[in-house]
């Protein structure tokens, strides 16, 4: 899945549209913390982004947020219990793709991807498979290799079932010709802690990931068009041969029952927190892509993305009804 670079004509018309919301709901929102949801377990990328955006959130709108964590079934634990929440703005979860369209499409998990109120995505991470620094594979040919001669004895660690890090290793399998088994945890942070202490061969992260873990790890291939510039060392997918781009976009959605003053308000603390020279230089120092996909561009990026995962999702053997 190809990702979308921020544009500036999002930030002028989105503008234009906040002329129609009342003066008074940036006025008087927020008036106390917002309560911030991170369907995963600490220290991966949502809740990283998060804790970055943290100091920002209070620059732009003179109120905090509390980071929460509600882990559990690659988010949707979370996912599902959203619309049961107080819909008075102060409440926002993280949401990630492809996890919102692929885990509906599979079969019930407690929510459907319409009913996700959904204001903002903000970042892409690009997908990596990696290996801890004293792994015997040094490359992605020696990986692959090992894999064909012993089918499925290889593990492979990622964030939940029917999520990124799923269907990058789904993907990758066929396009290598191999089985491994994939081993799902609550979370980047758990799978690094696996990953670290080889519990797990290898590991279907971010290019986040390797520059969080450093030397500790080696980065086989990213799943990328061209290099990352903060780690030219690992070569991409497509240059050895596979034709694996994608990663994982993540954003924000609110109750269905929050007021449209109060989701505009919301999106455009977020547009403006992305607009920031200095917490720009922090993502993209971590890793982060930065984009800028706000309540104007929403359903027409929704539309497209469910198209194009439609042919994925038989990757992970989903039947889409």
């Amino acid at each position: 899945m190809k990702f979308i670079m921020r544009k500036s004509r999002y930030a002028c018309s989105f503008a234009a549209a906040l002329l129609f919301v009342p003066a008074s709901a940036f006025a008087e929102f927020p008036e106390h913390t917002i309560n911030y949801i991170i369907p995963f377990g600490p220290g991966g990328e949502s809740d990283v982004s998060a804790r970055l955006q943290e100091p920002f959130f209070k620059k732009y709108s003179g109120q905090s947020i509390a980071i929460q964590y509600k882990a559990g079934a690659g988010g949707a634990a979370g996912w599902s219990q959203l619309n049961n929440m107080a819909g008075d703005g102060y409440t926002m979860m993280g949401t990630n793709l492809p996890h919102i369209i692929l885990q509906p499409m599979d079969k019930n998990v407690g929510y459907k991807t319409d009913d996700l109120q959904l204001i903002y995505w903000f970042h892409y991470t690009p997908d990596a498979l990696l290996v801890p620094a004293a792994s015997k594979y040094k490359t992605l040919e020696e990986f692959v290799n090992a894999a064909k001669a012993s089918p499925g004895s290889i593990t492979v660690g990622g964030t939940g079932t029917k999520t990124g890090n799923e269907l990058a290793k789904a993907r990758f399998d066929r396009m290598a010709d191999i089985k491994t088994a994939y081993i799902p945890f609550k979370g980047t942070g758990a799978v690094n802690t696996a990953l670290l202490g080889s519990q797990v061969n290898a590991s279907w992260g971010y290019t986040t990931v390797k520059l969080q873990l450093g030397d500790q790890v080696r980065c086989l291939a990213v799943a990328l068009e061209e290099r990352h510039p903060a780690i030219p060392d690992c070569p991409t997918f497509k240059e050895l041969g596979y034709d694996l781009i994608g990663g994982v976009y993540r954003g924000l959605a609110v109750p269905k029952s929050t007021p449209e003053d109060k989701q505009a308000a919301l999106a455009d603390i977020i547009r403006k927190i992305n607009a920031d020279p200095e917490f720009i230089k922090k993502m993209e120092n971590s890793g982060f892509t930065m984009v800028d996909i706000g309540p104007d561009e929403m359903k027409s990026f929704m539309d497209k993305t469910k198209a194009e995962l439609q042919a994925a999702a038989q990757d992970l053997g989903i039947k889409p009804h």
